[in-house]
């Protein structure tokens, strides 16, 4: 089975926690902490801002597969994209990588990323054993 990092809005944390749990039922592991809920800090607290960078850099790390659930165009009226950075240190790290809604930039668009419209489309790929 696979180690799993999602990467996501902070906003959609609790979705992705019911997503990772169907994942986990399947035997992968997840790696992401910012699931847990902890990483939230002020606007101007960078120096909690780093500790969560490192958390996640170090998660993505530890992961095999990096799954990025994108958003429509202009859907969050507000966000700070690390998420787009998780996808391309996945992507220069060498990691299988996939995403869960539509193309937001062009690196979506690569070959080696896997494209699905929605969560139980992964999850079906991820039962059958990451073909």
């Amino acid at each position: 089975m696979a180690r799993i990092y999602l990467a996501a809005r902070y906003a959609r944390r609790v979705e992705l926690c019911a997503y990772a749990d169907a994942l986990r039922d399947l035997g992968h592991t997840i790696d992401a902490r910012w699931l847990l809920g902890l990483h939230q800090a002020a606007d101007d607290d960078y120096a909690r801002w780093a500790e969560f960078a490192a958390d996640d850099i170090e998660d993505l790390g530890r992961a095999d597969v990096v799954v990025s659930f994108t958003e429509p165009s202009r859907s969050a009226p507000s966000n700070r994209g690390g998420r787009h950075v998780e996808h391309g240190m996945a992507l220069a790290l060498g990691k299988t990588v996939m995403i869960v809604g539509p193309l937001e930039n062009v690196f979506h668009a690569l070959p080696q990323v896997r494209r699905f419209d929605t969560f139980p489309e992964l999850y079906r790929h991820l039962d059958g054993g990451l073909k």
